[in-house]
C-alpha cells in the first residue's frame, strides 16, 4: 500500500486568500507586474540614488517605467498600493531606527535590515527568522545568511 500526497491546484489555493482583508498573496502575476516597482525600490540601495530620489522624487520615478498607479503608490508612501501594483517587496517600519524589506526572488527571499546598532540587529535578526520559519513552517527551520554591510 502507497500513501500518496493529495495534489492541490496552487492557483485556487491561492486564490482563496485574495478576499483575507489586507493581505496580498504573491504570485508570479504580481512579480510580473511588479518588476519596475522593485527595480526602483532596490536602486534606493545606492546612497547617489536616493540623494537623486529626495531632491525631485517625481523627476526620478519618470525615469522607470512605472504605472501611473505605482508611482502614485510610491509619492504617497501607501505600501498597500505599491503590493497591489504588483511589488514582490514588503516594507517593515518597526521604528524611526529600525526597519525591514523583504523582496521575493526566483532563489528565496532577500531581506534588508536596517537597524541603529549592532546589538538591535543581532535582536531582529532573530525575529526575523523565528517569524519566517513560523510562516514557512512545512520549510522550516530555513537556513538564513546575514551579511553585514
Amino acid at each position: 500500500m502507497t500513501d500518496k500526497k493529495q495534489r492541490i491546484d496552487i492557483h485556487a489555493y491561492l486564490a482563496e486568500m485574495e478576499d483575507i482583508p489586507g493581505t496580498r498573496v504573491f504570485t508570479a502575476q504580481r512579480a510580473r507586474k511588479g518588476y519596475w516597482l522593485n527595480q526602483f525600490a532596490m536602486s534606493l540601495m545606492k546612497e547617489e540614488n536616493r540623494e537623486r530620489f529626495k531632491a525631485d522624487e517625481r523627476a526620478y520615478l519618470d525615469e522607470w517605467d512605472l504605472t501611473p498607479k505605482a508611482k502614485q503608490a510610491v509619492l504617497d508612501r501607501d505600501y498597500n498600493a505599491m503590493i497591489d501594483e504588483g511589488d514582490g517587496m514588503g516594507v517593515f517600519p518597526f521604528s524611526e531606527h529600525t526597519n525591514v524589506v523583504m523582496t521575493a526572488r526566483p532563489e528565496g527571499i532577500a531581506v534588508t535590515l536596517t537597524t541603529a546598532d549592532q546589538e538591535e540587529n543581532e535582536r531582529m535578526r532573530g525575529v526575523i527568522e523565528r517569524h519566517i520559519d513560523r510562516f514557512a513552517f512545512r520549510e522550516a527551520p530555513l537556513t538564513y545568511e546575514w551579511t553585514d554591510q
